[in-house]
């Protein structure tokens, strides 16, 4: 917190101590690492993207799409992380852009990541649930309705996540654990088998990347790398966060980079580049089951199915921390209710604003099950486009705030840190951005009228988020004392 002579300030700072507000933890760079690998959920990318990667976008193509995104996202990545060793706060994407771009753009940036975060939890509650539901009349237990089972995982997320992070830490490493290591012996299998046609490296020629459509699968590779963002999030829970968030930052990066693309070249490789589109359009979401049930077999392809469910719940998880970690970032700003910004006096969590997204989660479930909404299709499908397109876009506005950042501060004079790797990074995702709103129809699978409205709801967020800003820099204008020379804190 710093003073200021100008008469423009961010929303009042709330009444609390900092003992009150200050999240506690321990975690080091592999237990960062562990939560944002987690939210990308792996075993979901392979067994549910990647196959409808290969069927309409690029075919064999699709590993290069990978490591394109990864590429851009490291690029990213260098300011995003110069940036960290300046502003160690909860709200990351929000606390970025305030600095850099002030308070309303950073509350409209605010706005964007609770959006984009609880749109990918709802995603993920509605094929959770369906996931859950196929496997349990699969083994002949009763027909549960699908929004049951996904408040069944709400309550099971809320009971971690109101805990310490270290806690959710442990029960999302081990997950990790295993649906890592079941998708790299399923890929090591198909390898020491050769394959359908033998080991082939044609899958990362520039003419297997062009063919077909590679901005589709350039889109859904960029949908399966969300949640790498979020290790600024957890600086405050760290040891050296200067040191810890840069480093976790890129280990996620190259870390889910390199294992999606090993994973989908050797899922190629099962079916043979020729052939593996037209295997993947027969069977979008059977085809990496198939794989496992030929070269490993039918009883390591249920325990790929039960893992799967592990995947996505370790999603949940990682989710449900960031968006309780935005709203106390956002509760300690005052621009949400100072509550929020209160942290447990045994766990040292967002207690309180964990509570509040269990019933924010609770709540959309439930909308979505009284209106009929189907899990896969419209609740899944939907939201993890918003979320795409919300978080691409809070992606290139943080870039533009570390490059204002630093050139109006000098904090960081490292050209490459501080201006190309920013200014390149948010050109990249904006090609990406502008690829994903092109072709949002086919990324939601829906109709136009519904693409349309969800990127209105998009736009209206950052909107809203910005107006209310400005709302607060009036009333501030309008509070500050008469008395010449009186100076106005800000934040």
């Amino acid at each position: 917190m710093s003073s200021s002579t100008s008469s423009t300030s961010a929303p009042h700072p709330p009444a609390h101590t900092a003992t009150e507000s200050t999240l506690r933890g321990s975690i080091g760079i592999p237990g960062v690492v562990l939560l944002v690998i987690a939210a990308a959920a792996p075993l979901t990318a392979v067994g549910g993207a990647l196959p409808v990667m290969l069927a309409i976008g690029n075919g064999s193509g699709t590993p290069v799409a990978y490591l394109v995104v990864a590429a851009v996202l490291l690029v990213f990545s260098v300011g995003y992380a110069a940036m960290s060793r300046h502003v160690v706060e909860p709200g990351a994407f929000y606390a970025y852009v305030t600095k850099g771009l002030g308070p309303s753009n950073g509350l409209g940036a605010a706005g964007l990541a609770v959006v984009g975060y609880t749109a990918i939890q709802l995603a993920i509650y509605g094929l959770a649930a369906a996931t859950m539901r196929d496997l349990v009349l699969a083994h002949g237990g009763p027909d549960v309705p699908w929004w049951a089972w996904a408040l069944a995982f709400a309550a099971m997320v809320a009971a971690l996540g109101y805990r310490s992070i270290d806690v959710g830490k442990t029960v999302l490493g081990i997950a990790l654990a295993l649906e890592v290591g079941v998708v790299a012996v399923l890929s090591f299998a198909i390898l020491v088998r050769g394959g359908a046609e033998g080991i082939s490296f044609a899958t990362f020629t520039p003419g297997a990347f062009f063919q077909g459509s590679p901005g589709i699968a350039l889109m859904f590779a960029v949908a399966s790398f969300i949640g790498f963002e979020a290790t600024a999030l957890y600086g405050e829970e760290s040891r050296n966060p200067g040191r810890t968030v840069p480093a976790a930052t890129y280990c996620a990066v190259v870390a889910i980079g390199v294992f999606y693309a090993f994973a989908s070249w050797t899922i190629v490789l099962a079916y043979g580049p020729a052939r593996v589109q037209a295997a993947a359009q027969s069977d979008v979401g059977g085809l990496t089951f198939a794989a496992s049930d030929r070269f490993v077999g039918t009883t390591y392809t249920e325990m790929l199915r039960i893992l799967l469910l592990t995947s996505l719940f370790a999603a949940l998880l990682a989710f449900h921390n960031a968006i309780a970690r935005y709203f106390h970032a956002l509760g300690r700003s005052g621009a949400l209710p100072v509550r929020l910004a209160r942290t447990h006096r045994v766990h040292g969590s967002p207690h309180i604003g964990s509570v509040v997204q269990t019933v924010v989660a609770v709540l959309l479930v439930s909308t979505c099950a009284l209106v009929g909404a189907d899990p896969v299709l419209e609740v899944f499908g939907w939201m993890s486009g918003m979320a795409t397109v919300a978080i691409l876009a809070l992606m290139i506005l943080t870039s533009i705030a570390v490059t204002v950042f630093f050139a109006r501060t000098g904090a960081d004079r490292r050209w490459w840190h501080s201006r190309i790797a920013p200014v390149l990074g948010a050109a990249g995702l904006g090609v990406v951005l502008a690829l994903c709103i092109g072709n949002f129809t086919t990324l939601i699978g829906g109709s136009p009228a519904a693409a349309r409205a969800l990127i209105g709801v998009v736009v209206a967020t950052f909107v809203l988020g910005a107006g209310s800003g400005l709302r607060h820099r009036r009333r501030a204008r309008r509070d500050a004392p008469a008395t010449p020379g009186v100076p106005v804190v800000s934040t």
